[in-house]
């Protein structure tokens, strides 16, 4: 885990939207989008249309993740926790 999914896992103990993660990491588009989505690839983060309702199939995080919600996943808190 690299500092910047690190420092993007801090804020997802907690479900939050991407508009949320923008404003908090003060992240561009790019960084935040490639950051999801290399934790997301990694089974770190689930993402969810809404704060109650998970996604189960496959998400495309460059063209869907600006309206989505995130979560870190046990696996990706285990990871985080370790470092």
């Amino acid at each position: 885990m690299n500092d910047d999914e690190f420092d993007l896992m801090d804020e997802l103990y907690f479900v939050q939207s991407y508009s949320y993660l923008q404003e908090s990491l003060g992240w561009e588009d790019s960084l935040l989008l490639a950051t999801l989505h290399g934790l997301y690839s990694q089974g770190y983060i689930k993402c969810l249309d809404d704060p109650d309702t998970e996604r189960f199939e496959e998400v495309d995080i460059q063209n869907e993740g600006r309206t989505l919600f995130f979560l870190a996943t046990k696996k990706g808190l285990m990871a985080h926790n370790t470092l």
